[in-house]
């Protein structure tokens, strides 16, 4: 990988200075970072004015722009990927335009006074992973019934009981019931004492064995120590092996579904 150029950067520059870096940031196609007392205006979806205020202006090389507050996380205006730019050095402050022809739709940023301008040449070649959340796990097991063991059959999710709901409910390959409770993090004696609650009100037929299976990346020692002397059973699992399957499943072609293969 080649290294990135030497970041542009220009602290208190003069409104000329900046307009050049900006526009020479805009051709190059790098993020321009710029902190400044400005003025927004937006014409489009909808008609808006924000009015004087310092905050940072965020261009990214997909043309996408956003205008940032000291506070929120979200930016108080913006344009999408594939927005053109105009930067124009006028008296008393730098325009900078964002439009959309097709969208009939502009962003004009009035920059009265730059703080800090910068213009950095960025690569971002990694995979972004999103872990599962308790949901996720959910259906990645009922996807693949044998993260739990083989031969285990998923028959309901979510089933309602008087305490809450069951997250999964099936059964082994010995034909006995299975209640599953499932877990993000780690999983502590409330996790099992909610499991316990399941158990105690699911109909039990003496002539079949009800299971109780806590599901969680880990577990505390109390927790463990509480499952063995109510004889339920731990199960470790992350929502990182969760979000695979899922990731695997979502992945695999329409028609392997189509032809009936598997």
């Amino acid at each position: 990988m080649k290294p990135s150029r030497a970041p542009q950067v220009l602290e208190n520059p003069s409104l000329g200075e900046a307009a050049q870096l900006i526009k020479k940031g805009i051709a190059q196609k790098k993020t321009v970072i710029i902190a400044c007392h400005c003025t927004v205006d937006y014409e489009g979806r909808a008609n808006s004015t924000l009015g004087p205020g310092d905050r940072v202006v965020l261009i990214k090389p997909d043309g996408s722009a956003l205008v940032h507050r000291p506070k929120d996380y979200a930016p108080v205006n913006w344009q999408p990927p594939g927005s053109l730019f105009k930067t124009t050095l006028k008296e008393g402050e730098v325009e900078l335009r964002a439009y959309r022809r097709k969208e009939k739709e502009r962003m004009v940023v009035h920059i009265k006074k730059v703080v800090l301008a910068a213009a950095l040449e960025l690569r971002d070649s990694g995979e972004f992973t999103l872990y599962a959340s308790e949901r996720d796990m959910q259906e990645a097991i009922l996807l693949e019934p044998s993260l739990l063991e083989e031969g285990f059959r998923p028959v309901t999710k979510e089933r309602p009981v008087d305490p809450g709901f069951i997250d999964v409910m099936g059964y082994d390959s010995d034909g006995n019931l299975v209640l599953v409770e499932i877990k993000r993090g780690r999983a502590d004696k409330n996790s099992v004492e909610q499991l316990k609650k399941y158990m105690d009100v699911v109909d039990r037929d003496d002539s079949r064995r009800v299971r109780g299976l806590l599901v969680a990346p880990e577990a505390t020692r109390g927790a463990l120590k509480l499952l063995a002397q109510l004889g339920y059973e731990f199960k470790p699992l992350t929502p990182q092996k969760c979000s695979e399957v899922l990731r695997r499943r979502r992945a695999t072609p329409l028609t392997r579904f189509l032809s009936g293969s598997r």
